[in-house]
């Protein structure tokens, strides 16, 4: 796959998620070009990356697992999964 195209996949990939959720910041991380995003690290689940952020309790998509949290924000868990 060329360059480009990964590019566009990955745009459209985004453009989905986006279109599938509702995001009470209105995805200002998206539109901060995702340089401004909370703290979060993959731990190998589909579905979830983990939270590092200390102020967890003002998330929506933030919820307490064991002695962590884990988000559950689509379109974090596809940045920290895809795009790092």
């Amino acid at each position: 796959m060329h360059i480009d195209e990964i590019d566009q996949k990955i745009h459209e990939d985004i453009e989905n998620i986006m279109r599938g959720m509702e995001c009470e910041k209105g995805f200002k991380c998206y539109e901060l070009g995702f340089n401004n995003l909370c703290h979060a690290k993959d731990i190998g689940m589909e579905s979830f990356v983990e939270c590092l952020e200390s102020r967890t309790k003002e998330c929506k998509f933030s919820f307490p697992f064991g002695l962590s949290h884990l988000c559950q924000c689509p379109l974090r868990i596809y940045v920290e999964k895809n795009l790092k």
